[in-house]
């Protein structure tokens, strides 16, 4: 995309001086999970409080902060004797705050894309939503799949070849993780692993050919080419590159069967 003629030229005699990704819950109000629980709470991003048309979060992100303090205030004060606190008023009160009415006004957008509408048909109907209905229909557009289920397998799709990096405008992601400011100290424990690195490459290798390279902005999972192996292949993890952006934690069903975090 910076290489269409339009970017180029704003992006002309810039300076790349950081780098970083995340992953953004889309789900929305239709996937707000059960926030409290014995001895904690979700709060803002990890409960999927993102606002996905204006791509913002950060403000319910404090507001779930400031419920779940005020809650746990009050848990604590009626604290039982086994010590184990309850925030039951948190999702009272994140029921009745403004993140619940923000998130339900906007419910039907994102998903709007991905029922019979189509892409065309989404996007005419997401600006109704903005600019006319705002929230206030009767319905709620449900989640076809989860996201990792929606997924392509390899022969469902044409690989893409991206060109090299030209160091100006675009860049090669090795370098470009050298500029998120992350620290791994070299004692630190891998926090990712692998149940069966065998196992893994079997069932995965073949399906996607490597979908962890593409989907990783860090560069982290690998397949590298090895003649001993039954795939050709071995996988690796490049533990050190992580930025944690959560990416491979809800991506793809692979993630969720032989990889461990």
């Amino acid at each position: 995309m910076k290489h269409h003629p339009f970017f180029a030229k704003v992006l002309e005699g810039g300076k790349r001086i950081a780098y970083g990704a995340r992953a953004l819950n889309e789900g929305g109000f239709q996937s707000i999970p059960k926030v409290a629980f014995p001895g904690g709470a979700l709060i803002g991003d990890t409960a999927g409080f993102l606002n996905v048309p204006k791509i913002k979060g950060i403000h319910s992100s404090m507001k779930s902060g400031m419920l779940a303090a005020e809650s746990t205030f009050k848990a604590l004060g009626n604290c039982t004797d086994n010590g184990v606190v309850m925030l039951y008023n948190y999702e009272e009160s994140l029921r009745g705050s403004s993140i619940w009415k923000e998130l339900k006004q906007v419910r039907n957008m994102r998903p709007s894309f991905h029922n019979p509408l189509g892409l065309f048909g989404g996007i005419v109907y997401s600006g109704l939503e903005a600019y006319v209905l705002k929230g206030r229909v009767p319905w709620t557009l449900s989640h076809k799949v989860m996201d990792h289920e929606a997924t392509k397998t390899v022969d469902q799709v044409k690989k893409i070849e991206y060109p090299k990096p030209d160091g100006v405008l675009s860049f090669d992601i090795l370098t470009s993780v050298s500029l998120t400011g992350t620290n791994h100290e070299e004692d630190q424990p891998v926090h990712l692993r692998v149940a069966d690195w065998e196992k893994h490459t079997e069932k995965e290798w073949l399906r996607f050919k490597g979908v962890e390279n593409r989907f990783c902005p860090a560069g982290v999972y690998e397949y590298v080419e090895d003649s001993t192996k039954p795939q050709g292949v071995r996988f690796q993890i490049n533990a050190q590159n992580c930025i944690h952006c959560k990416t491979c934690d809800i991506k793809v069903d692979i993630l969720q069967t032989s990889l461990q975090h």
